[in-house]
């Protein structure tokens, strides 16, 4: 692989407070450099914008939720057929993208590194199968542990110690990232037909609260060291009034000790859908403000926006209960899946419209806690896709971010409650290109642990982006520019090399699959392999010994080992 020098291009790198200045990257051997070699390829990037590949830390791209999507919506996939081109495969697109076209569409909008956001332990192998099939971008799962039935029986019995260990067993049998909590206790009472409701509710059979199983987590978590903090989807998602419960849920995680070297203990997942206010649907309001209010004066918690975007798309989540009203509410097709002793899911067909009041609402949310939180480091860019909308419509929150005018032309648009029931219309602040920088690339990579993504200093990856957009003369009211260059970007580099150019894919590596190592002591993993052997036997439909996912399912890994605290 050739070296390359990027010459010339307006720079951010917030991690290495590069704020706008004509630098010049040095990439060799998949890494930024100091210095190349002088034989090496030069990339004229004078009058552009230079960023390092975008990391997306919060998608929907690979698993069993996604192929139901897939499986049931024809009508999404006709409208966004996607043909065999000289160096890429054909494929659908929209909401439910196939494999090949989301590793293409992420990499043409300078994007590198994407994190799929829920993993059934039990379809680990499928998920990974998946990833594979994606290629160019990086790629990291996030192994379901809120309902999980093993989580629910240590965190019944008090025993700290031992939930430790099956997290850290867990995320190597799963080849896992983080661990993600859904609906705590939420999911296994679906299994009767019920919910919980706030963090005090009863889990049904096992007598303990959503509370305990986000405070067990969350300790398991940074006693164990895992580079990301507990990634989770609140309680009474979508439902009027939850601002409440997640602030009350942030609030929890104040007590945790962090991991060395941070200060950050939680990390809430597409908050827009739990920043209601309100009674019911027809009185809802943002709750963003509050919670906005309780982020700027706390450093323990991080969120990312799940920003909606108005057009038809396909929600799938793990919080079963949430797709069943959302069901109940629209009418449309709806699937309902369980993993056996794990988790669960729904999927449900959802347009969001710009005269729905509710819907209006929703959409100035995500805009607010962007803007209301000061801090860009505590708020990342999402759409929850394809929850919010599809992640194409990256370019276009982009836009809103950086301009009011884009808000404002926006907002003409729309039911008048999103001038009355949120704050939008009098928010000012505009994302310079530096904070934008820091919400879809320095931020993502820091919040996950990613060490070597979201900047380019010596030893970096070599992942860049390169827009053909000068951010010297370029102004917020011409947002539809911005929206152009950042949805086709004039270069994409992977790992070294240049996958992406001039918006057309021109390269199809293998990315890597990140997943967390955790050592555990032999004579406590003893003890814990003991205990999973008998109630596997019990209660799984797969043995113990056929559960972990083998490397064959991952060619290309990254592995963070970490040795963890035990007594």
């Amino acid at each position: 692989m050739k070296d390359i020098v990027i010459k010339g291009g307006y720079v951010y790198d917030p991690l290495n407070g590069i704020d706008g200045e004509k630098v010049d990257i040095h990439l060799s051997d998949g890494k930024v450099v100091e210095k190349t070699k002088k034989n090496a390829k030069v990339i004229d990037a004078s009058g552009k914008t230079v960023m390092p590949g975008g990391v997306d830390l919060h998608s929907h791209i690979a698993g069993s939720k996604i192929n139901i999507g897939r499986l049931m919506r024809p009508e999404d996939h006709r409208k966004d057929e996607v043909p065999k081109g000289k160096y890429t495969r054909g494929g659908v697109g929209y909401s439910c993208p196939s494999t090949f076209v989301t590793g293409y569409r992420y990499a043409q909008m300078g994007y590198t590194s994407v994190m799929e956001a829920a993993m059934p332990p039990l379809g680990a192998r499928h998920v990974h199968e998946e990833l594979i099939d994606t290629p160019i971008i990086d790629k990291a799962a996030f192994p379901l542990f809120g309902n999980n039935y093993f989580t629910l029986k240590y965190v019944r019995d008090g025993d700290q110690e031992k939930l430790n260990a099956f997290v850290a067993w867990m995320l190597r049998a799963t080849r896992g990232y983080a661990v993600k909590i859904v609906n705590p206790g939420g999911v296994e009472n679906w299994k009767w037909g019920r919910n919980v409701y706030g963090l005090d509710g009863k889990v049904e059979d096992y007598d303990i609260t959503p509370r305990q199983i986000v405070t067990s987590l969350a300790k398991a978590n940074e006693a164990l060291g895992l580079p990301h903090t507990i990634h989770l989807h609140c309680n009474n998602l979508g439902m009027p009034g939850n601002y409440k419960t997640t602030i009350e849920t942030m609030e929890v995680a104040k007590a945790i000790k962090p991991k060395k070297g941070r200060k950050t203990t939680i990390h809430v997942v597409h908050c827009q859908f739990n920043a209601l206010a309100g009674d019911n649907w027809m009185n809802v309001k943002s709750g963003a403000p509050h919670i906005a209010k309780y982020v700027n004066g706390n450093d323990h918690v991080t969120l990312d926006m799940g920003q909606l975007i108005f057009t038809d798309t396909t929600t799938m989540t793990g919080d079963g209960p949430w797709q069943f009203a959302l069901w109940n509410m629209t009418g449309n097709k709806w699937v309902n899946s369980d993993v056996e002793m794990e988790a669960g899911a729904g999927v449900v067909p959802y347009t969001f419209k710009k005269n729905n009041p509710a819907n209006t609402v929703q959409w100035g949310i995500g805009l607010e806690l962007a803007l209301l939180i000061d801090d860009p480091w505590k708020v990342y860019m999402t759409t929850d896709h394809p929850n919010g909308g599809p992640f194409t419509y990256y370019p276009k929150v982009m836009a809103w971010l950086m301009s009011r005018q884009a808000r404002t032309d926006t907002m003409r648009e729309l039911n008048k409650a999103v001038l009355k029931r949120t704050s939008l219309a009098n928010i000012y602040r505009e994302y310079t290109f530096n904070e934008l920088a820091i919400s879809t690339r320095a931020g993502t990579a820091q919040a996950l642990g990613l060490k070597d993504k979201g900047h380019l200093g010596a030893g970096a990856d070599a992942d860049v982006a390169i827009y053909d957009l000068d951010p010297t003369g370029w102004r917020p009211s011409q947002y539809k520019m911005l929206e152009k260059a950042f949805a086709s970007a004039a270069y994409t580099i992977k790992g070294g090399e240049v996958v992406v150019k001039d918006g057309e894919v021109v390269s199809t590596p293998l990315g890597a699959t990140h997943w967390v190592d955790v050592k555990i002591p032999s004579e406590v993993e003893e003890d814990l392999m003991k205990d999973l052997a008998e109630d596997f036997k019990k209660y799984y439909t797969v043995s113990l010994r056929n559960y972990p996912v083998e490397d064959e399912y991952l060619p290309i890994q990254k592995v963070h080992k970490t040795r963890g605290a035990w007594k």
